[in-house]
């Protein structure tokens, strides 16, 4: 028997058995059990399960109309908002497959996300649209998308909201400005309540648990983002067992404020929330004094997050006026909680943070923290249904327990490989006793009592407050600057981030004292997700290479990491 089970917790079973049914039919079956209960609510607007149900419906219509079809691929580009899921599960509901991208992403980032997955429909909000259509315009005719659906914040809320509900000021101008719709070209560009007052026909579903669902990407060591292909099958569990694990109840009220294009968001809190028939208090993005608002005024019960937002709350010099009694369980992962911090938590509070640790690949959670038997700074045991080894990389046999090696994942919620990438699921997979294993691409070790701790990253990845920064997907948006002969990005360490991307630049001869390090960092603002953009630039005359010509990337990370005398 595997050593986790000694910290199993018992009122849940080792193995779950999912609903085999379509992720569409978690909606359907909350709306018909409690139609008229809170399913969302946004700056104090209250959108009920019926309503979004019936809002999904006619944005389903609206899209078959347009001539989405079983298995197509829309993209959904928004921050969080009840809209993203209306659009979530309307595309579902079509039978076509989610493909969430990061609302930082700007034009250049955007063209792969409607080349790869052939995807020809989008929906955006209005403050995302002109960048999404003109990375459609940018691309050939053949390739562009063909319908951008576009949705406004206010269509979600009031926006003469006041009190605790309120949006803060510095958000007013972003939430609360009209944009006009931007211009297709060789498409039609269709507003949100134009798209939802369809009153056309819509045909049954048809999708099963083996049907494609979701494709989020993820980047890696080389190259440019990857689709993840996930089925309804790999996220119905997860979404499942996280609610299950979290004692989710149609009473549970979430403060959804991780970002819902992400994994974790997507899976372990939106879709989770949805079979369980909870209630959403939902935020765009972070802000520490409406979250404490939010959490006291709603008697919020669980909140998942990354660290450097309970550390951001907990610094609020208005922090005395929240009431945090209400919550019941606050976890999270992406980053480690400091110690201290965790600590404070279950001192003053009684909470004991609980960390996770899962991957795009395998629908977020592979490991979790157990809530009543945590141990911090620590990955959690394996999840529901999983199993977990640690290996030799090389080798990819077991090494003993408390040595170093690669953390791998057996499971139904791991995906069924890469979007036309067959090289690299092939080599994201081996076989070990018979079952067929993910490799992580992380270092680990596992304790006495079966609990995982992460020690190094095999791949090469910068872990900025919890969002994954691939260096080689930066390098190449760096080297379309003209005046950029190389660059090496690597890690930077950062109080508060954890970590920040430092890029290390040769400039070309023709540009030498013609460019400065702020100017790259300008010109990184207005060409990558800001999260990627690199904080400090450091010019070099050259970069060390190995003798086949390879940059030592880690060289120059080992002199970054060195103390300084």
């Amino acid at each position: 028997m595997r050593a986790h089970y000694k910290f199993w917790p018992k009122r849940l079973p080792p193995a779950i058995t999912p609903p085999a049914t379509s992720l569409w039919q978690n909606l359907a079956v909350s709306a018909m059990r409690y139609p008229d209960k809170a399913a969302t609510v946004f700056f104090g607007s209250v959108l009920t399960w019926g309503q979004l149900k019936h809002a999904a419906e006619r944005l389903a219509a609206q899209l078959q109309a347009l001539g989405v079809q079983k298995g197509d691929r829309v993209v959904l580009n928004m921050q969080n908002c009840p809209q993203l899921i209306v659009a979530h599960f309307a595309i579902l509901r079509v039978g076509a497959v989610v493909v969430p991208v990061n609302p930082m992403n700007r034009a250049e980032e955007l063209k792969h996300f409607i080349t790869d997955p052939d995807a020809k429909v989008a929906i955006t909000t209005a403050d995302l649209a002109g960048e999404l259509a003109g990375a459609s315009n940018a691309l050939p005719e053949g390739q562009r998308l063909r319908h951008l659906i576009v949705t406004q914040f206010t269509d979600g809320f009031d926006s003469n909201v006041e009190g605790d509900d309120a949006p803060p000021a510095a958000w007013r101008d972003w939430l609360l400005t009209h944009h006009a719709l931007p211009t297709l070209a060789g498409g039609q560009v269709l507003a949100w309540k134009d798209a939802l007052a369809f009153d056309g026909p819509l045909a049954e579903t048809t999708a099963g648990p083996a049907d494609l669902a979701i494709l989020p990407y993820t980047s890696g060591t080389t190259g440019l983002p990857k689709g993840c292909m996930h089925t309804h099958a790999s996220v119905m569990h997860n979404a499942v067992a996280c609610a299950m694990w979290g004692s989710a109840t149609p009473e549970t009220i979430g403060l959804v404020v991780v970002p819902m294009f992400h994994i974790t968001g997507l899976v372990a809190v939106m879709q989770a929330a949805v079979y369980a028939g909870s209630t959403m208090i939902v935020m765009p993005r972070w802000d520490r004094d409406l979250a404490g608002r939010l959490i006291s005024r709603w008697r919020v019960t669980a909140w998942a997050n990354i660290p450097t937002m309970v550390i951001d709350l907990l610094a609020s010099p208005n922090f005395a006026s929240f009431d945090l009694s209400s919550l019941k369980t606050i976890s999270g992962g992406g980053a480690a909680m400091p110690q201290a911090v965790a600590q404070r938590l279950l001192d003053v509070y009684g909470l004991a943070y609980c960390e996770g640790y899962g991957l795009t690949e395998t629908a977020a959670p592979s490991h979790q923290n157990p809530v009543d038997h945590p141990k911090q700074q620590c990955l959690g045991i394996p999840f529901m249904s999983t199993d977990a080894r640690v290996v030799d990389p090389e080798t990819l046999q077991e090494v003993p327990q408390g040595e170093q090696g690669e953390i791998v994942i057996h499971g139904p919620e791991v995906f069924q490989g890469y979007w036309k990438r067959p090289d690299a699921t092939e080599a994201a997979f081996f076989e070990l006793d018979g079952k067929r294993f993910f490799r992580s691409g992380d270092l680990g070790r596992v304790d006495e009592d079966g609990y995982f701790f992460i020690t190094d990253r095999l791949k090469r990845m910068i872990n900025a407050s919890g969002y994954k920064v691939w260096p080689a997907e930066v390098e190449a948006l760096m080297f379309r600057h003209p005046a950029i002969q190389e660059a090496c990005v690597i890690a930077t360490q950062d109080a508060y981030r954890g970590e920040s991307v430092k890029a290390v630049v040769v400039l070309r001869p023709s540009h030498q004292g013609q460019v400065s390090e702020q100017d790259i960092i300008d010109w990184c603002r207005d060409n990558m997700a800001v999260y990627k953009v690199p904080r400090v630039v450091q010019f070099a005359g050259s970069l060390p290479k190995s003798g086949s010509g390879k940059v030592m990337w880690r060289a120059l990370q080992e002199a970054e990491a060195a103390p300084r005398i």
